[in-house]
């Protein structure tokens, strides 16, 4: 009796409890390790299928494929990954960019400004918008954002025009690459915002109840106790959404002009993207146009694989230093 009140209270597991424990491990550490290795495999899978579906594209390509700027596999057999893998990475950056400090702002209002009535409320709100499906943001940002953003977008132009990012000639305004990155910011900003409100959430109350016993604001606080713990949760999510905006298709695909050049002017209508063109492109392709946009998208696969390694990376080290600091 003494030895099953000790088990339950949580002492060391003896005779049948341990046997228990001991069946129980096994099949769970065998299913965990299957799903881990179908998930290789599928990945697997898919890098074989795309390399098999792009190398006859890439043969019969007249042109380098990495810095080509034209596109024109169906007829000219001529295509190149240069300008799309630009706008893609130029596009992600802005709405990196853009969201990120609103998404940590939101963030830290939920966990340690708003009041408990509010911030559960708020928090859901923010979680639903992950849930909008992509097409209504680039219908919203095609009838709402892109006549709205042509009157500063041309007060930008003329008065920050030395800038390269504000710079250009002729036509401002309209589908541009800020328009498609406002919208990529507000489809990664829950992403964003979710995992730094749960970081946040996680800094250690001892530290801030010392930094409020010695005489710091709540902003003192926030700044010497909560940041500085969040700040690997924060880069991973901005990570994380990172590889969210380089794979969104249909709402870019309605706000890019489909162009096939590279230039730093986000205010002119200059933009384009892999996943976009994927999009734009595969009903009308050719038996090579098709290998072309296949090959596109294992460039994409490829940058996208990069991000999420680079996420994990600085989530285990996040673990490492909770492990450390224990």
């Amino acid at each position: 009796m003494a030895t099953n009140l000790r088990t339950r209270d949580g002492g060391p597991a003896t005779g049948r409890s341990a046997s228990r424990r001991s069946h129980g491990e096994g099949p769970f550490r065998f299913i965990s390790t299957a799903a881990g290795v179908i998930l290789l495999a599928i990945m697997a899978a898919i890098a074989v299928f795309l390399i098999s579906e792009a190398i006859p594209a890439l043969q019969a390509n007249k042109g380098s494929f990495f810095t080509e700027l034209t596109w024109d596999p169906n007829s000219a057999q001529v295509f190149g990954i240069g300008a799309l893998a630009f706008g893609t990475v130029l596009s992600s950056l802005l709405a990196l960019l853009i969201a990120t400090p609103v998404a940590v702002g939101v963030a830290l209002f939920i966990s340690h400004y708003a009041p408990r009535r509010l911030a559960a409320p708020l928090g859901y709100l923010i979680d639903l918008l992950a849930a909008v499906p992509s097409v209504v943001y680039g219908l919203w940002g095609v009838v709402f954002l892109v006549p709205l953003i042509r009157t500063p977008s041309q007060w930008l132009n003329e008065n920050l025009g030395w800038f390269p990012l504000f710079a250009g000639e002729g036509i401002i305004g309209g589908k541009t690459m800020i328009a498609g990155g406002i919208v990529l910011a507000i489809m990664i900003l829950p992403i964003i915002a979710a995992i730094a409100r749960e970081v946040f959430l996680q800094a250690p109350k001892m530290n801030e109840e010392a930094a409020l016993a010695l005489g710091a604001t709540r902003w003192e606080m926030i700044r010497m106790a909560v940041l500085p713990f969040g700040r690997p949760g924060v880069i991973s999510a901005a990570m994380l959404g990172l590889g969210r905006a380089m794979g969104e298709t249909i709402a870019v695909a309605l706000i890019f002009p489909a162009t096939f050049d590279i230039t730093f002017q986000i205010l002119t209508p200059h933009a384009n993207s892999i996943a976009a063109n994927i999009a734009n492109g595969f009903g009308e392709a050719t038996q090579i146009g098709r290998g072309a946009l296949i090959a596109s998208g294992l460039v994409l696969f490829a940058i996208t694989l990069l991000v999420n390694i680079g996420a994990r990376l600085i989530i285990n080290r996040r673990k490492e230093y909770a492990r450390a600091g224990a």
